[in-house]
């Protein structure tokens, strides 16, 4: 085998593997998510708008997958970051938070 098949042969088992483990997740629950990740969605919503810090300009989106919530977003500083992931963790049925949220320019 040429080094430039060798190296398409490889790209190609690590895409294949990679979309076969997000497969797993998808075959476990569906598409449309786990019982009980949109009522985790939604009590992380709700707890996260009763903070003033996190309202707008701040933008802090949640998804759950799998009891596992997801945070985007963009904030101005580190607490306010650190706010939302605590106030995540602490909503009933959520597993494990993924913080994503990024600053924003003025928050660096």
């Amino acid at each position: 085998m040429t080094r430039l098949k060798q190296h398409s042969a490889l790209a190609l088992v690590v895409i294949l593997t990679g979309t076969v483990c997000a497969c797993a997740v998808y075959r476990k629950c569906g598409i449309p998510g786990c019982p009980g990740d949109a009522t985790i969605t939604a009590g992380v919503q709700a707890q996260i708008e009763q903070y003033p810090a996190l309202e707008a300009p701040n933008s802090v989106r949640v998804q759950t997958l799998d009891h596992v919530v997801y945070l985007s977003g963009q904030v101005d500083t580190d607490l306010e970051r650190s706010i939302a992931e605590s106030v995540a963790v602490q909503v009933a049925g959520v597993t494990r938070v993924v913080n994503s949220i990024s600053l924003s320019y003025g928050g660096r």
